[in-house]
């Protein structure tokens, strides 16, 4: 990891800082970014959203969908995990954390719009990050590209239906022509755009050319992140401000989420057989979110100064410190794993 990258929680935590400090100071500014919408969705923040995401999609061939059949135990375990468990569980502690514990401390207008967030963070595998994550851990990259092509395939089809089931069982109307547009926006066309763009690089340059392409618009997609943080903090310092505890309280149930996912999905690995170098990669694909994705649909869908909209960047904020903690976890626990495994 580069040192941008190995800190970027301490950029994160700055610029949520920088955010609050210039939403207080400049506050007609935002609200004029805050109101520059299309259809519902707001037009810098699909513009950074596009930043973010295009640089990592190129990294991904779906040619490699040929390769899941090498990895079928993991592959089973891992899309389990991310389209049956995951979504589900993170509604279930949204509703006992959030609804339940923590409903006292929160603003009482604003719950069912918390859940709602959770459920958007937890809806989407993540689709860069693992990368980085399953670098760190030694993974079999040909898993790790085959599960995330396969996830970002799936989630097309998937993330607009369980996002419905889940925020209707929540009692929340949901505007079906904004998530689908969501959807599309934010994974159809720029996964089209990607592999066009990706295709013509490795036609005219090859895998070197590609690989120097990456390198630049590498620091584009962290940068985009950032100032997207910079954009919701901005508008959200207000209500920050009047309630610093909210961001604790949202935490907890992403935290026990990853923790329990990664946990589960590492634990049927074991149990299967599969390689620790599969199984590294499937826990933390299986505990980690698309938080782009979810902050943009969010937004889109409930708006800027929502409590979803909050939720889903809380998710970023805790993303990269806890996911580190997991590769470690996942490292120290390889002889228990193999011992296992192989009985």
């Amino acid at each position: 990891m580069s040192f941008f990258e190995r800190y970027l929680s301490i950029w994160v935590a700055l610029c949520i800082i920088a955010g609050i400090a210039l939403g207080q100071t400049a506050p007609g500014l935002f609200a004029v970014l805050g109101n520059a919408t299309l259809a519902h969705v707001n037009l810098p923040v699909a513009l950074l959203v596009w930043l973010m995401i295009i640089p990592m999609l190129l990294k991904i061939d779906f040619h490699a969908l040929r390769e899941v059949g090498q990895h079928w135990r993991g592959i089973a375990t891992t899309v389990g995990v991310n389209w049956l468990v995951k979504p589900f569980s993170m509604a279930l502690l949204g509703t006992i954390f959030i609804d339940g514990l923590f409903r006292p401390l929160l603003p009482a207008a604003q719950i069912d719009s918390y859940i709602a967030g959770l459920i958007l963070l937890a809806a989407a595998p993540c689709t860069a990050m693992v990368f980085v994550w399953s670098n760190l851990v030694k993974g079999e990259p040909h898993f790790t590209l085959s599960q995330v092509a396969l996830n970002d395939t799936i989630m097309v089809f998937a993330f607009a239906p369980i996002v419905a089931l889940l925020l209707g069982l929540s009692s929340i109307t949901v505007p079906w022509n904004t998530l689908v547009l969501s959807v599309v926006l934010y994974i159809v066309v720029p996964v089209a755009l990607s592999q066009l763009w990706r295709g013509r690089i490795v036609a005219r340059q090859g895998a070197a050319g590609l690989a120097g392409i990456l390198r630049i618009l590498g620091p584009v997609s962290l940068v985009a992140l950032l100032l997207t943080l910079v954009l919701l903090f901005g508008l959200q310092g207000a209500e920050i401000m009047r309630q610093p505890l909210i961001i604790l309280l949202l935490a907890v149930p992403i935290i026990i989420q990853v923790y329990f996912n990664a946990g589960l999905a590492y634990w049927l690995n074991r149990k299967l057989g599969v390689a620790w170098c599969v199984a590294g990669p499937s826990a933390l694909i299986g505990a980690s979110n698309f938080f782009e994705l979810a902050v943009a649909t969010a937004i889109a869908l409930f708006g800027f100064q929502s409590g979803a909209a909050l939720a889903t960047v809380v998710g970023v904020l805790v993303e990269v410190p806890v996911m580190l903690s997991v590769v470690a976890l996942v490292k120290r626990s390889r002889g228990w794993y193999e011992r296992g495994a192989s009985a």
